[in-house]
């Protein structure tokens, strides 16, 4: 992969969170929501069974998870970050619109 391909899709994992999380916050009038289901987003990005596994195998399931985790490739974790900045950055936006008086929704 080169360094256009990293660039593009950070932007695009950026820009994609952000706009999720901007409008989510502007609907359920929370802040903080999306920064905080995020890390289920990536859980679900990032294993390859279904999510019942964590409660009918959890210690199994935990376990596999946390080998994905480990291999994850150095681009992957670029792409994920991006996304958790730009849902950060989401946030502050939003707090900073409604303290200058911008009431959204």
């Amino acid at each position: 992969m080169n360094i256009l391909h990293l660039f593009v899709g950070s932007l695009l994992f950026f820009v994609l969170f952000f706009g999720i999380s901007f409008i989510l916050n502007m609907l359920l009038r929370k802040t903080w929501v999306m920064s905080f289901v995020y890390p289920i987003i990536v859980i679900l990005i990032v294993d390859n069974f279904p999510f019942s596994r964590y409660f009918t195998d959890t210690g199994e399931a935990f376990q596999q998870l946390g080998t994905n985790l480990i291999h994850l490739k150095m681009v992957d974790i670029v792409f994920l970050s991006m996304g958790l900045v730009g849902t950060i950055v989401s946030g502050i936006v939003i707090k900073t619109l409604r303290s200058k008086g911008y009431q959204m929704f």
